[in-house]
This record gives structure tokens, C-alpha cells and sequence, in this order.
């Protein structure tokens, strides 16, 4: 299952304008921050969320740079499983498995770039698992 998909872009209010005139028809809602537009299935929606934010390098956006598609894994253990298999694979790293302190304290992630550059999240956000802070 997909659970997220992030597009850069360079220019906020621009994508703001494009996506809010079709998202909303398709049973998203906009959430506005600092860190970019988030557009959340409303209740009982079953597509992904989907976020428009600036690169996290701050390169200029393009169809590789911004855009990455999240993959849920039920556990860390499982994260871990699958990106190692993913390096074995021909991918390559973009950040080891782990917590990060800027996503939830539960939010444990791993991301790759597969063998085209593009890029990909595995994450679990297991309840049953011990969190960033123990």
C-alpha cells in the first residue's frame, strides 16, 4: 500500500493555485504550514496523502528532486529488512533506518534511490514498538 507522495516545488503559491483546483474534487483537504502543503484524504478516504513542498536540498525542483513515494512496512524490523534488500538490489542510500527528529516520535525511516534516482521511503509508525525517545 501506498501512504504517501511528496513533489518538490520551487514555487508554493503557484502549486497551491493548480492542485487546489482539482485535489478537493477528488476528496482531499488542504493543510497549510511552514514546511509546505499537505493534502490529506478527508475521513474514510483510502488514497494517499499527498505533499508539495521545497526540495530538502534546496536544488531547484524537478521530476527526481522533490519527488519521492513512501512505502508502509508493518515494523522496523522489516524497514531495516527491506532497505537492506533494496541496497542488494542496486539501490542506493539515502539515509539509514532510523528515527528522525523531525518527523513523529514514532516515525521510523529508511530512504533510497532506486536504480533510475528516484526516490523512495520505507517507514513503520507501529504503535507496538518502542518510539524515538525509548
Amino acid at each position: 500500500m501506498i501512504a504517501y507522495v511528496t513533489f518538490g516545488a520551487d514555487d508554493l503559491a503557484a502549486a497551491e493555485r493548480f492542485y487546489s483546483a482539482v485535489l478537493p474534487d477528488l476528496g482531499f483537504t488542504l493543510k497549510t504550514g511552514p514546511e509546505g502543503l499537505s493534502y490529506l484524504p478527508r475521513a474514510g478516504g483510502a488514497a494517499p496523502d499527498f505533499y508539495v513542498k521545497p526540495t530538502f536540498d534546496e536544488a531547484p525542483a524537478s521530476a527526481g528532486n522533490g519527488t519521492m513515494v513512501a512505502f508502509e512496512a508493518g515494523t522496523q524490523a522489516e524497514v531495516r529488512r527491506l532497505h537492506a534488500a533494496a541496497l542488494a538490489a542496486g539501490g542506493t542510500d539515502e539515509g539509514a533506518p532510523g528515527f528522525r527528529e523531525a518527523y513523529g516520535p514514532r516515525f521510523y525511516v529508511g530512504y533510497l534511490r532506486d536504480p533510475q534516482g528516484n526516490k523512495i521511503a520505507l517507514f513503520s509508525s507501529n504503535p507496538d514498538e518502542p518510539g524515538r525517545n525509548g
